[in-house]
Parts: C-alpha cells; structure tokens; sequence
C-alpha cells in the first residue's frame, strides 16, 4: 500500500502546529531477512548496508528535524549518462519529490569490520577521495544539491557544493546545517544551537572518537580512553558556563586545516586548565590530580571537538548517555579482580524494582563504572516528569532548569559510591557528571575495609556515608574463590567470616573459628545490610551457588535473620556472557533490613511467614553470541508493535511538532515485564515488617 498522509491539522499555537505523519501498510509481522523501512514504513531486504541506512534516516529526523515526507529511499537520477539511484534523498520541506527539489544526498555503505586490535584508522576526506567521487557526482549532475553525506556508519564525510563560475567546488564540513539551516552565525559560533543526541548516533559519535585516538594514534584502548574522558569532561563543564563563554565548539570546516586546528586548541586548553582546577584532589575522588595532560595531535583533538560539540549533552536522555558511555568504558576499564560490569537491562531493572526517593540516601559500594548510580539518576528524571505531568520532549527552558537543580541537589547530598579501583572511581564519577552535570559522592576506598583503611576516600566517607545510614544499596560486588578475601584484619568485623554449626531448633551457631579466606560477595551481603539503616532496602547481583548451595545454607539462615526477602529474580545467563564474557548464573536478590526488636521477636515467637515476590525471566533481549532477538508470534514471524516519534521541525518558517508513527520490531526482552509485574505485586502484597 502506499504510504498515507493525514490531512487534518491542529493548531497548537501562533508558532507551534501538530502534524501526524501516518503510515498503515496492513502488516502486523515481518518475513525472516527483512526489516521496515524508517522512511516508507515498508519492509525490505536486510542487509548491512540496509542496517546502516536505516540508522542514519532515522537521525535525519529525529536529530537534524527533517520530515520523512520529505526524504525517499532509492531515488533515481541520471548521473554521466546513466541512471543510479541515491540511497536517501532529501527534499526541500513540503515541495514534491522532483529532481529539481532535492537539495541534500546521503550515499550509505555497509559498516567496516573492526580491525585486529578492535579499531580502524577513520580517514579523511582526502584519503576517501575515490568513495567521496561517487556522493560529487551525484551534487554535479542535480544542480539544486547543495549538501552531501557519504557514511559506512562509522566514517561521516559532510560536503558543502559552492557552484561557481564554471565548476562546482566541493568543500568538506564538519556537520551539515539542521532542517531549519541553523548551524551559527558566521561571526559567533560558539552561540550555534546544540541538539539533542539520537540515542544510535551518539553511541557511534563516542566509539569514532574513541576509535580515532586508538587507531588513527596509535594510544593504547587505556590511553585513548582517558583522552576522551578529559574532553567529555571539559565539555560537561563548558556546558554549566551561564555567562555565554563557551569554548567547546568548531566552526564548520575549521577542523580541515592546520590554522583551524591550532585555533581549536587554543580555546581548548583554558577550558581544559578551568576544568582540571574545579575538581581536582581528593575532595573529589581524585578524578583530577593536577598534572593531567592533553597528548592528542592538533587533528586528533579537532576532530574529537567537532565530534561531541554539536551536542547539548545537558539535554540528551540520561539512558542514551549511559549507553554510549558504557560502549567503551566496559571493554577499556574490565579488571581482573572479579570485576564484570552489569547488562544495563538489569541495572535498569533493579532500580526500578528498589524505587529510590529524591529524599534517600543511595549508595554503591562496589561501583564500577558507576552504571546503578547512573540509573538512579535516571530513574528519578523519569519520576520527576511523572510529578509534574511534563514530557521531556516538550518541557520548557524552566521546566527543564527545575528537574536539572531537583536532580544536581539530589547527586551532591544523596548518591553515594565506592571502589578500590581508581580508574573505576574516576569513570563512576564521569557517568554521573554526563548524567546530571554534578558530581556525587564517590570515593576510592575498599569497602569491605571500611571504616578502616588508609585509601583517599575512607575519611571523607566517615563523614558522610557512616554504616547504618543508608536507605537503600544496590551493587554487583565482585565474585569469585579465586579472589579470595585473607586479611584477618578484615575478616573479623564479618559474621560470616566465620564458621556456623547446626542447632537443634534447626538454626545455626556462630563458632569462634574464622575461616581462613572468603569469596568477596559473601562479605558484600553483611556489608551492605550493614550500611542500611533499620527498614532501608538493598539489592544485590548474586551467583545461584549462594541461594542454593547446601554448603551454603548458613548464609542464607543468617540474611533470614537480619533481613525481609522482598524478591529474587533469576537472570538469563545470556546477559553476563555477553556484556562481561562470564559464564555465570546469578540472580537480582532484594532485602528489607529488619530492626532490632523484629529480630528479637521473632528468636521469642518465631518467623511468620510472608509473600516473596520470585522471576524466572527468560530472555534479555540477545542470544549467547550478542545477536538481538526480536519477539515472535507462535508461528516464529518477528511481531511488530506501532511506535510514535514526536519533534519540532521547521516548516515555512515556523515550528512545528511532527509526529511519526511507525512499524517496528520488538526486541525480545523479559526484564521491564518483570518491573511491571513487582509494581502489582507490591500493590497487593505491601512490604513485610511494616
């Protein structure tokens, strides 16, 4: 069927239309190989190249605000005599798909394969000069194209044509001008308007940065890693700047020349100096020491700049940041100390089932790169648009500056983290600052130490984050007999450091025989119950050797004792062997921290039983090889679910808001089910010990 329009439209005001763009092609599944279309709603042949056109159409509207009645896929033109077909053309706005209207060309190609040592060298624009011959021949031969793009999804070559007396000149450019033909003023631009990032393209935008240092520099992944870190940093900063002073930003093409690029550095480096000034020291985990230094090339930085300085990161969604940090964060900063980091689907999931307040004290004592702490914060956005009844797509400038101050307040008083991992500490405390721009509390200090030790953190988390002040704990501690905890100073503080033996009431005694060494994550549940106040909750990733071994029963009489068990849910194993290359099965446990007198109650009269809420989900949404899994309907046909995307475009001089609505599949994932069904549990089952 051919793709439908409304007609209907609804004034919203003086300035602001609502158009709702429809498409109804009478499908419900989609055929094996294929996947819909952005631009028609149609499905086609999936392929690599496909996948990568796909990816960029869909920013053309959601981050450049161009219609997709405005776009078509395949169109044909006559270039040297022949007839080729552009991969997404792109029409001046509500004019009729014609040849003489079309004003921008993308060409797509399939996604390169990574290199050996997990990167490529990008190239320039002179080193794509063959790949960049056919996107020239294209704005040759249709006199009305002005902009080209040529991309493989890692590689973006911008080209601006200037036609002049007798031929045109191609000129390459950093980024192409928004719908609206916004890209700043030739005198300021540093006043050019930022844009919120698309989820895909921002995660692709931090791998060719970091990509480009790894394999353009030759910077190990670890160097390349902390490059980038500093100018995400440096930007965050420049972003809290109220005065107009920025200093992160590029003009169009400055990044292609020598001059342009020492100009770049010249206002880089006071941004970066400021930057290193305002939070180094151990006020502040030590995220700077004072002597941190910039050793990209002059190239190497303009392109980084040019790369993150179109973004308002202040506004992009907390989730998509989070997503695109952990790209690269995850496969730089994995140790070996039985550090795995947490699939992100079942971070969110925690979170979500612990309900943090924005007057709760949270903490993480084994915080890796900071991925609960990041989702709290995004937890409670969500919650703040909720209260309010905005959309985040929609809130105003005050509405906006409200939740970010709700949210900064709530990161400097209330978010707690630590690890004996510097760098970790340090990555934490950047995901936080990219989520919210403010730092939080997090320390470098071992936390089953606490409060002993002499590492940085230790004396400033006795102020602050003193045990049994907590109201809720959520962390994935690190796991294994392999690294062992030995040092008697440590295990003495620990009751389950030490041997139990069986009771005739069928309970246990603790003997005064410590065991000689003791699997950390054993040590984290008495710690983490420890930093809970009475009625505080935690959450805790454990292996199922813990929950069902019969050498292991001691434990969990003892978490009986001290604790409620609000929940348990059994991770599919899919999601560690992908995100953190470990075979393991574990589980989502949660716990209510009872008080003295419950416990004391219940050793005179006995435990009482109550309702445990218990998940067995069974997918996550990728199989053992990281492929994606979509749902599929009883007869194995990928099912599709209708979806709407809502912007503000600009249409014959005014804004407007479109809505897109679209056909797409549905990723084949059980977690967010079980959020859902713990919200209606609790909603019959209220928490116990109340």
């Amino acid at each position: 069927m051919a793709k439908k329009k409304t007609k209907e439209v609804v004034t919203k005001s003086d300035t602001q239309r609502e158009l709702p763009l429809t498409v109804d092609d009478g499908f419900a599944s989609i055929e094996d190989g294929k996947i819909v279309d952005y631009i028609t709603g149609k499905q086609v042949k999936e392929s690599g190249k496909e996948t990568v056109r796909q990816r960029i159409a869909r920013a053309i509207f959601h981050e450049y605000g161009f219609s997709p009645d405005d776009m078509e896929p395949d169109f044909p033109v006559k270039v040297n005599g022949r007839r080729k077909k552009i991969d997404i053309a792109i029409f001046r706005t509500g004019s009729e798909h014609e040849e003489e209207n079309l004003h921008r060309v993308v060409i797509c190609k399939p996604e390169p394969k990574q290199g050996k040592k997990g990167a490529f060298k990008l190239r320039d624009h002179e080193q794509a000069t063959k790949d960049l011959d056919e996107l020239k021949d294209f704005m040759e031969a249709i006199e009305s194209c002005q902009w080209g793009l040529w991309t493989n999804g890692m590689e973006f070559f911008f080209v601006k044509k200037e036609q002049g007396r007798f031929e045109a000149d191609f000129k390459p450019m950093g980024d192409w001008p928004l719908a609206d033909e916004s890209m700043g003023t030739k005198e300021v631009h540093s006043h050019a308007k930022l844009r919120r990032a698309d989820p895909e393209l921002l995660r692709i935008t931090f791998r060719r940065c970091h990509n480009f240092i790894h394999g353009n520099e030759g910077m190990s992944k670890d160097a390349a890693f902390w490059q980038f870190l500093y100018l995400i940093f440096a930007k965050m900063h420049d972003e809290r700047q109220t005065n107009g002073d920025r200093r992160f930003w590029v003009a169009p093409n400055e990044r292609f020349d020598e001059a342009g690029q020492a100009a770049i550095r010249k206002r880089f480096m006071p941004l970066f100096k400021a930057t290193v000034e305002e939070f180094k020291g151990d006020k502040y985990g030590n995220i700077f020491r004072g002597n941190e230094e910039i050793t990209l090339s002059d190239r190497a930085l303009a392109f980084m700049v040019s790369e993150l300085a179109k973004y308002s990161f202040s506004r992009t969604d907390t989730d998509a940041k989070g997503a695109a940090y952990q790209e690269i964060v995850g496969d730089t900063l994995r140790g070996d100390r039985g550090q795995f980091f947490t699939p992100s689907n079942a971070v969110k999931l925690m979170v979500e089932m612990l309900a943090p307040k924005e007057d709760e004290r949270v903490i993480d004592p084994a915080c890796g790169t900071g991925g609960f702490l990041r989702a709290t914060l995004a937890f409670l956005i969500d919650e703040f648009h909720k209260e309010t009844g905005t959309d985040p797509d929609k809130e105003s400038t005050e509405e906006f500056n409200t939740h970010q101050k709700r949210l900064k307040a709530f990161a400097k008083k209330y978010l707690f983290g630590a690890d004996f991992d510097p760098s970790l500490v340090r990555a934490s405390q950047m995901n936080v600052v990219m989520a919210c721009n403010q730092m939080a509390n997090i320390y470098h200090m071992n936390s089953l130490e606490f409060p002993d030790g002499n590492l940085s953190g230790v004396e400033y988390m006795k102020k602050k984050a003193k045990l049994g002040s907590m109201d809720v704990v959520m962390t994935n501690p690190p796991f294994g007999a392999d690294i062992p905890v030995t040092d008697p100073n440590i295990l003495k503080h620990f009751d389950l450091a030490y041997k139990w033996e069986r009771v005739e009431n069928g309970g246990f005694r603790r003997t005064e025989t410590r065991h000689g060494s003791v699997a950390p994550e054993i040590l984290f549940i008495e710690r983490c119950l420890q930093w809970l106040r009475p009625g505080g909750r935690m959450g805790i990733v454990l292996p199922n050797g813990i929950l069902g071994n019969p050498g292991d029963e001691y434990i969990r009489w003892w978490v009986l004792r001290h604790a409620y068990i609000l929940a348990s849910v059994d991770l599919p194993v899919e999601g560690f062997i992908v995100e953190a290359n470990v075979n393991i099965s574990t589980s989502l446990v949660f716990l209510k921290k009872k008080t003295d007198d419950q416990i004391s109650a219940e050793e005179l009269s006995g435990r009482k039983d109550y309702p445990v809420f218990m998940a067995v989900p069974e997918k996550v949404g990728y199989d053992r090889r990281g492929n994606t899994l979509y749902e599929r309907s009883p007869e194995g046909v990928e099912v599709l679910r209708e979806t709407a995307s809502e912007e503000r475009v600009r249409v014959g001089g005014e804004w407007v808001l479109r809505t897109l609505k679209r056909k797409e599949r549905v990723i084949d994932d059980h977690l967010p089910l079980v959020a859902d069904e713990y919200r209606k549990f609790r909603g019959s089952h209220p928490e116990p010990g109340r």
